[in-house]
């Protein structure tokens, strides 16, 4: 028999798992999409024989850093235009619908140069609904945690994503991809014409929606209906300098905090980025063994993200991220100086560990520090500040190399680049009741 609270504890539970299974179908589809499978193909298979000065990659990068002038324009207003009553669930759907067709759409993607542009295009439009979507999607976390657990609950949201994207990986790589000859994989793909890469992307779409449903369909994750008045898209904008104003006058550690997560948030970036060429070309590490370290670093920033919203409860966000930036920053010069498989699979996974409690203990600072009820104007912010700061790493790795002539010296890049992040960190005040919860 059950105890009286027992419904409504599962009733509170249900929404959170909701929450994090669309973290962990949008993180997997990021991972396959963005990250490890279709961007290479894009760039190593389907423009193999672009003719030209600019290579795939090339194109692949100026067209990426347009969906982030896209994101940069938009996420504000879309902050402004979620926080009406009930519109953060239907935002959701439609970013989240436009996603996965997106996705799906790749597998028309054929093994052939004049594919390449399509596929840009797809690729960008992609990144930037996945983006636009985490909007509305961290907004919700007020009304799914309470001040003394939306440590915890942005912690598990991000091990989800995690997990997602090391068991997606795995099921492409092992299912789809992995092997030689004429077929692919366990389900025996035709190797023929991008196949394993295209049926990748028709299984990563069946993924994101799999996971995203539970959330996308769930009733009582919105605010109450209220009567503001309707805000059209420009009006938004006209919003948006009103609430920017009274941020300002309210705290200007708001935006001090802003312009601090954004740049320690793209040294986290720089970590993912570079990680891997500098492991290959640098430490040795093989191909195969790269994919294997992905996996791996995958669980083990989860199993940092979970451990850290547990801290974050007892000691405060600020106090996690600005801990876990000075071991960072030691792991990095540490590994700047070895060499070998061993020392990067080592020293690695530390990195990786202390990746975890940064990225959700920053988004728990930012709800802590948002007002009542405007958590989407502060997410919107939130996601176009880092938006804005997304070119230091690459150029702090490419300033790097170029000054010390070799590659291994992009680390200090990298280095650099979360330690201006985490001394900015530190002139940021956090106000008591923001700072850990009772």
């Amino acid at each position: 028999m059950s105890s009286p609270g027992s419904d409504t504890e599962s009733t509170r539970r249900s929404p959170v798992i909701a929450w994090a299974l669309w973290d962990c179908g949008a993180t997997g589809m990021n991972a396959i999409v963005i990250t490890f499978v279709f961007s290479v193909y894009l760039t190593g298979t389907v423009g193999h024989d672009l003719a030209g000065p600019t290579t795939p990659t090339a194109w692949l990068g100026r067209v990426l850093g347009i969906a982030g002038i896209v994101i940069a324009v938009l996420a504000p207003a879309t902050g402004i235009w979620v926080d009406a009553a009930h519109r953060r669930r239907p935002v959701l759907v439609v970013l989240t619908g436009l996603a996965v067709l997106l996705t799906a759409s790749m597998s028309l993607i054929r093994a052939d140069v004049n594919y390449l542009w399509p596929g840009l295009i797809l690729l960008a439009c992609t990144a930037a609904c996945s983006d636009l979507a985490t909007v509305p999607y961290n907004a919700m976390l007020r009304e799914l945690s309470t001040p003394a657990t939306s440590g915890r609950v942005s912690g598990f949201g991000s091990a989800a994503g995690y997990f997602g994207s090391v068991l997606l990986l795995l099921i492409v790589y092992l299912g789809l991809i992995a092997g030689d000859g004429p077929t692919r994989g366990l389900f025996g793909v035709t190797a023929d014409d991008g196949w394993p890469v295209r049926s990748a992307m028709l299984l990563t779409a069946a993924w994101f929606t799999l996971f995203a449903l539970p959330l996308l369909t769930l009733r009582g994750v919105e605010k109450p209906v209220d009567d503001a008045p309707r805000i059209g898209f420009l009006g938004a904008y006209r919003k948006l300098w009103g609430e920017l104003v009274d941020q300002w006058r309210r705290d200007h550690n708001i935006v001090y905090y802003l312009i601090a997560s954004a740049i320690f948030r793209d040294g986290l970036t720089g970590v993912f980025q570079f990680g891997a060429v500098i492991g290959a070309g640098v430490y040795g590490v093989s191909d195969a063994d790269l994919l294997l370290f992905g996996v791996c670093a995958c669980v083990v920033a989860a199993i940092g993200a979970v451990g850290g919203g547990l801290v974050d409860d007892r000691v405060g966000s600020k106090t996690v991220i600005v801990s876990s930036l000075i071991a960072m920053i030691v792991v990095t010069l540490v590994l700047l100086s070895l060499n070998g498989p061993t020392a990067f699979w080592t020293f690695g996974l530390t990195l990786t560990f202390f990746v975890g409690p940064v990225q959700s203990s920053a988004r728990t600072q930012m709800l802590r520090m948002s007002a009542e009820g405007k958590e989407g104007v502060a997410f919107g912010l939130y996601t176009t500040t880092g938006r804005a700061a997304s070119y230091l790493a690459p150029a702090f790795v490419a300033i790097f190399i170029a000054v010390f002539g070799a590659d291994r010296a992009g680390l200090g890049g990298i280095a650099a680049v979360l330690a201006i992040g985490m001394l900015a960190m530190l002139f940021v005040r956090v106000p008591r009741a923001a700072a850990v919860s009772p």
